[in-house]
């Protein structure tokens, strides 16, 4: 047996201490959750408000966004004719913020006395509770004034930074303040309305008196408004804020997903919060409302993403069938069909992204739909096959089977473009995404030494998801009994592998290329992609442990996650979005290839690691993060533009947990195995009520690693430890 890959403990890299929590028992939940960046981002499903850290609405990146559109351009707040001075802002969950300021000194008094609470809540409109509190000796006499604006930019526009369209048609009178304008193909609209308030073209204004110690209150309601319909609010105004359809999405969800106990404050934080902003992100299709999916992420990404949903989907499969199931059938019904070259549809595809409502001159391809991923497709079928291993009701994996059909002849007869064996990519018009994969920036793809490799490029984690798609679908086929059909793609997939091994592998390195070029020759830098060949199991044994040293070296490795990009190479630049950054999703993938291959100790101290820095964004893991080197920096970077929350970022601490308890179910076979991991440093972990189509596991693992209770009743439960 060869050892394990060297990687340096976290411990081992500090130089000047990072933070640590201090383990609490059974601790779960958050309390409010400060700004981030100086601004404050909250969100719930389709709609989503950027705004500054108390709670103002007034620079250009920032507004209330309904369905891909900028309802509200302008929001601030005004006492007496002067700004509110900020005093803290906080997000209390992910769809409701608080921010307290205080008026300025009133005459009289040696600092401020009246003071101002705003409570935010969002959900297809906006409300705010406002509440002025009077600290004086004296009644005050107050003018509040509300000064509103709306543009109705779009979404890709406010993000591009491109000037506002400019100013709606305003109407206002009595309580209500209105604006409407065109955009793209609908009609927009938004009502402002509160009672007893005095409604002009600027605003609304309330005046009042505020006798000492006593409060005055108000609520404002933002409605949206679509084609002449305005949509209902999801915390309207005569509703008590428990009773709204978020606050009971988000404690239904948390209810029927599995109890996590810890003794490490971080992981049991970390989790909650993952669970948390799950919920939140949980998106409604306008055309379908039955189904529920989960967006990308906030604030630009509120949005169908199919390479995105199915890659959380496979990493959350421990919280419920609910992201899986809502995902695949989704995506499954905006399957392509025919062959468009500026969406770059094919039949049999899976789409890259889904806009409801921007104006889709600006989107990718100029259409709602755009299709240009290449890892979405086998994506798709792997993670039916997982849904099938899971337990996920029978009828729902035979619903699905034609898709996973269509996406498999997509493959052989779209995604191979040369007839090599490989799926490869490139784009049909200069409207679409040059790389393809999920580094998909221009940049993303490149050689040791930085030169960008040339489509069609054949990435090597796409193979991966394809091999996956292969095993998938003949375990399918397996368990129905069509043995003929379960050899071929038997076959498939063990000749894709035998090749693969051949033709990735850079035998002078020691590592899988990132990718074959438009010459076939291999993309030689060294880079985290091939993680996911560890975690799909196309990597050959003997040389899992090469590419795992090479994923934990100080090269890849930064002490927080594995950075996309080695620091050794051409390209590499801890700032970038996809050449030197970490990505969490893509270290908790290569945590479960490493524990999927044995490497115990190696997944440990990377999961460890992304533990860490996890606490300092407060649990709420980021999009993607700086890859500065841990001995350098006293904490992980936040990258500017990063989105948060973001689907594939909170299910990371899912999956990487997922992995490091070794959960292998076979439900259909009557089978779940568990080798629990843990890192020590996590001491006791108990995990109950884990769904496995209709049986329930409980598992409690010690401090020392050993597990002290495990019950699946209904299943043949195998521990390993």
């Amino acid at each position: 047996m060869k050892p394990q890959p060297t990687i340096a403990a976290p411990g081992d890299l500090e130089t000047s201490g990072p933070r640590r929590l201090e383990a609490v028992p059974g601790s779960s939940g958050f309390g409010a959750e400060p700004p981030e960046h100086g601004g404050q981002v909250l969100v719930e499903g389709a709609t989503f408000v950027v705004s500054g850290s108390g709670g103002d609405i007034d620079e250009p990146g920032q507004g209330l966004f309904v369905r891909d559109a900028r309802i509200i351009s302008r929001w601030c707040l005004q006492i007496d004719g002067k700004s509110v001075s900020p005093l803290g802002g906080f997000r209390a969950e992910p769809f409701a913020g608080v921010f307290v300021g205080r008026s300025r000194v009133r005459d009289g008094h040696l600092e401020p006395t009246v003071l101002v609470e705003r409570r935010r809540y969002v959900g297809s409109g906006m409300r705010e509770d406002l509440v002025v509190r009077n600290y004086g000796k004296e009644p005050a006499g107050v003018s509040v004034h509300l000064e509103v604006g709306a543009d109705f930019a779009d979404l890709f526009a406010v993000k591009l930074g491109e000037p506002a369209p400019g100013t709606a048609a305003v109407r206002a009178g009595g309580e209500e303040w209105s604006a409407a304008g065109r955009h793209g193909t609908h009609d927009r609209a938004v009502h402002v309305r509160a009672r007893g308030a005095t409604a002009t073209p600027e605003g609304l204004t309330w005046r009042a008196v505020v006798v000492p110690h006593g409060e005055w209150r108000t609520s404002v309601s933002v409605v949206a408004d679509l084609d002449g319909q305005e949509i209902p609010m999801r915390f309207p105004v005569d509703t008590p804020v428990e009773h709204a359809a978020p606050v009971r999405r988000i404690a239904e969800w948390q209810q029927v997903s599995p109890k996590v106990r810890s003794d490490s404050l971080a992981l049991g934080l970390t989790v909650g919060r993952s669970e948390e902003d799950l919920a939140s992100l949980h998106l409604a299709d306008p055309t379908e409302p039955d189904l529920t999916v989960v967006a990308a992420g906030a604030p630009w990404f509120m949005a169908l993403f199919g390479r995105d949903s199915l890659v959380t989907s496979a990493l959350t499969l421990a919280l419920g069938p609910d992201i899986a199931v809502g995902t695949l059938r989704a995506l499954a019904r905006h399957q392509g069909k025919a062959v468009d070259p500026l969406s770059e549809e094919e039949p049999g595809k899976i789409l890259h992204e889904l806009r409801f409502g921007a104006d889709v001159s600006l989107s990718l391809g100029g259409a709602e739909r755009y299709y240009g991923s290449v890892d979405a497709t086998p994506l798709f079928v792997m993670v039916l096959g997982q849904m099938a291993r899971w337990g996920i009701d029978p009828e729902v994996i035979d619903e699905l089977l034609p898709a996973a059909d269509a996406a498999l002849g997509w493959i052989d007869e779209h995604g191979d473009r040369d007839g090599d064996g490989y799926v490869e990519y490139r784009r049909w018009t200069d409207r679409g995404l040059r790389n393809q994969g999920w580094k998909d920036s221009a940049d993303g793809v490149n050689f040791a030494d930085g030169t960008w490799a040339e489509p069609p490029i054949a990435l090597v984690e796409v193979q991966a998801y394809v091999y996956g798609a292969f095993v998938a679908r003949a375990e399918l086929a397996a368990r129905r009994g069509d043995h003929e059909t379960a050899a071929h793609w038997a076959y498939r997939a063990e000749d894709l592998k035998r090749r693969f091994n051949e033709d990735f592998w850079l035998a002078d390195r020691g590592h899988f290329a990132v990718g074959l070029d438009a010459e076939k020759r291999p993309i030689d830098a060294l880079a985290s992609n091939m993680g996911h060949a560890l975690w799909t199991g196309i990597a050959e044994a003997h040389k899992a442990w090469s590419v795992a040293e090479r994923l934990c070296s100080p090269e890849l490795f930064s002490g927080y996650g594995i950075r996309t990009l080695a620091t050794s190479m051409g390209a590499y630049n801890p700032a970038s979005y996809h050449n030197g950054s970490v990505w969490p999703h893509d270290t908790a993938i290569c945590i479960a290839g490493l524990a999927r291959y044995g490497f115990v100790g190696a997944a440990q101290r990377v999961a460890s690691g992304l533990l860490e820095a996890a606490a300092y964004f407060a649990g709420r893991l980021p999009e993607l993060f700086c890859g500065f080197d841990r001995r350098d920096v006293p904490g992980p970077v936040p990258y500017p533009a990063s989105c948060s929350p973001q689907a594939w970022a909170a299910a990371a601490p899912i999956g990487m947990l997922t992995a490091l308890l070794g959960l292998d179910p076979d439900v259909p076979g009557g089978t779940v195995n568990v080798a629990p991991a843990l890192p020590p440093e996590w001491g006791a972990v108990s995990i109950e009520d884990l769904r496995l189509g209709p049986h329930r596991l409980r598992l409690d693992v010690g401090a020392d690693g050993a597990v002290t209770r495990a019950e699946a009743p209904g299943l043949r439960l195998s521990v390993t430890t």
